[in-house]
């Protein structure tokens, strides 16, 4: 028989986090989230609080945890598109049907109770949270960014009646073979055109002093139509400053001002840190934190986190002045490849940018929808 309990004690909030780390310990392909972010999620303080409320269920079986699963009401995201919808999220069971069914029955019943009428996920409180459930790819290393999860989740989710509402794809790109130089001649005719410059700074406190205030109002405006996308908080501004100073380096932005000093366009990628934690617990322990610092001072590979372009540059070429960025990260003799991390699917001009390099699609992930039948018509 399996037990649905909603996480409350110190104990249960330990079960939760930690299932998925045993759950994957001899998957190689999964790579876990830091322990110490996931345990944040319980505090009063939680940076998410102020505009989310959140339940978390574990599922027992013969005094075992065997599954865990997340409910969301992004009240954000609700009020900005008239929705009342509720976000699954963390998912994660045995292969075991009943146990899948018995923790979104657990979420949709919470859903209800809120006076909510459709499900959909997987999706966190944000968009800077790890989305979507991986349909294809199951033999590719994840990204730190994102989650992995074993094929057996999909078709319970599908049996459970959820719908595909988007897809988001990902791709591994390289320098391409031939590279002539003729992405850098257009993105230099670009900048020329437009009357556009690189913004400049010698450290990455004195970047984030300079620009921080305008690239998340550029990210808020290029994102505003964006699926599953809220605007940045004061709190989730203060969180990504703190984790920009941990791992970012000038080498790996690229930010286009105009000639008022406007900023038009901002590409921001990371070292990866997937190789570095993947065997691991997320746990920060001397030997992790070693590679860690390998990881970001001499990375393998970089993950593309934020890209964002102002609306009324759209349609300027100003994507080949990122592609030039790109280009030149990935001339780095340490750098193997770029992994893009979530392109939607019908976001056709980033998919568009990659046709430029050597690319291969090698993972896709998906976004659900349920609606529930006590609600549905209101």
């Amino acid at each position: 028989m399996v037990e649905i309990r909603e996480v409350k004690t110190k104990k249960e909030q330990k079960e939760f986090i930690e299932f998925p780390l045993n759950l994957y310990r001899d998957c190689p392909y999964f790579v876990p989230p830091l322990y110490g972010d996931e345990k944040k999620m319980f505090r009063k303080d939680f940076v998410y609080n102020d505009i989310c409320e959140s339940v978390y269920f574990n599922a027992y079986k013969d005094g075992k945890i065997v599954g865990r699963i997340s409910g969301i009401e992004q009240k954000s995201s609700n009020a900005i598109r008239n929705q009342k919808r509720i976000r699954f999220n963390k998912f994660d069971c045995i292969e075991d049907f009943e146990v899948a069914e018995k923790l979104f029955m657990a979420v949709e019943k919470w859903a209800l109770s809120r006076g909510m009428d459709t499900v959909c996920g997987p999706l966190g409180y944000s968009d800077l949270e790890r989305e979507g459930l991986l349909v294809d790819g199951f033999d590719q290393l994840s990204t730190f960014e994102e989650q992995y999860n074993y094929e057996y989740y999909q078709h319970f989710i599908e049996r459970l009646g959820y719908k595909k509402e988007t897809d988001w794809f990902e791709s591994k790109i390289k320098l391409p073979k031939d590279e002539d130089g003729s992405i850098r001649k257009m993105a230099d005719y670009v900048m020329k055109r437009y009357n556009l410059h690189i913004g400049q700074a010698r450290n990455v406190n004195e970047f984030l002093d300079k620009y921080a205030d305008r690239f998340f109002a550029l990210l808020d405006e290029s994102y505003k139509n964006i699926y599953g996308a809220v605007p940045f908080t004061d709190g989730m501004k203060k969180m990504m400053i703190a984790n920009f100073k941990l791992i970012i380096d000038l080498k790996h932005i690229v930010v286009v001002l105009n000639d008022k000093d406007e900023m038009v366009c901002l590409g921001l990628c990371f070292p990866s840190l997937a190789g570095a934690l993947r065997g691991t617990k997320g746990k920060l322990t001397p030997p992790v934190l070693i590679k860690l610092l390998k990881a970001i001072k001499h990375p393998d590979v970089i993950d593309l986190g934020l890209i964002g372009v102002d609306p009324k540059y759209i349609n300027c070429g100003i994507n080949s002045i990122v592609c030039a960025g790109v280009m030149d990260m990935l001339k780095d003799p340490h750098v193997d490849h770029a992994e893009t991390n979530l392109n939607l699917e019908d976001n056709h001009a980033i998919q568009n940018m990659w046709k430029r390099f050597d690319s291969t699609r090698h993972k896709t992930r998906r976004a659900y929808v349920k609606e529930l039948g006590e609600n549905k018509n209101g």
